[in-house]
């Protein structure tokens, strides 16, 4: 069994970068080339979606430098990458809030979006800007609004129809989420829809996460028993 949606959260990159002695900026930037390398290895084990937690709405609190490197990394990577990734039929989707955001990081994350509409071969949701609880309210407030315009009644939310006012509205859920670094939490990231994903935690820092760790995941996540909430194959309730 393979996933068909793979989450990331990509950590480590800072960690990675002092046990080297080298500044967090040069951490950051490996991390890139890890995600480059990560998205042409899930495309040759034919993985259909892939989300990965870019930069989280907590990430602003950081340093001020920091934050900057990071706006221009995100940049470089869409400027340097977007071509290939068309090129290679990758399908581009952002989550996250993006009002407030700048102007030219706006333009660039839906010029991403925009070229690679129609391609078919992976897609790539790229958290930015993102956390789950901000989405949750976001999306709560959305169906207020519904209802306080007489669109919705209270009895019509369920959970699908409130799933259609998050920003994964049109993404399935994630099947495997995997973490990087060594923590074991999932820090704000895509709380909705991971109620039933598979969760690995791998040692090992973002910028050292290659196609054998990506295959290690898989092959945990084929091992596993999804139950759904239901009862085992056995016929025994967990």
């Amino acid at each position: 069994m393979k996933p068909e949606h793979i989450a990331i959260i990509m950590d480590g990159n800072g960690r990675w970068a002092k046990a080297r002695g080298l500044p967090r900026a040069a951490g950051h930037r490996a991390g890139v080339e890890a995600l480059r390398q990560a998205v042409r290895n899930a495309a040759d084990l034919d993985i259909k979606w892939m989300t990965v937690y870019a930069f989280s709405s907590e990430n602003w609190s950081r340093p001020k430098s920091e934050v900057t490197d990071l706006m221009g990394l995100l940049k470089l990577f869409i400027r340097r990458d977007l071509a290939e990734l068309h090129q290679n039929g990758v399908r581009v989707r952002i989550i996250g809030e993006r009002s407030g955001l700048q102007k030219d990081i706006r333009s660039l994350l839906e010029e991403a979006e925009h070229l690679t509409v129609d391609n078919q071969s992976l897609t790539l949701v790229i958290a930015f800007n993102y956390g789950a609880r901000d989405e949750i309210a976001r999306a709560a407030r959305k169906v207020a609004e519904q209802v306080a315009a007489g669109r919705m009644k209270a009895e019509d939310i369920t959970p699908e129809a409130f799933g259609a006012f998050l920003d994964t509205m049109d993404v399935p859920d994630p099947d495997l989420i995997i973490r990087t670094g060594g923590e074991e939490r999932l820090s704000n990231f895509l709380l909705w829809q991971a109620a039933y994903a598979e969760l690995i935690f791998l040692p090992c820092f973002w910028p050292d996460f290659g196609m054998a760790q990506m295959t290690e995941a898989i092959s945990s996540f084929a091992g596993r028993e999804r139950r759904f909430g239901g009862i085992s194959a056995q016929g025994v309730a967990s």
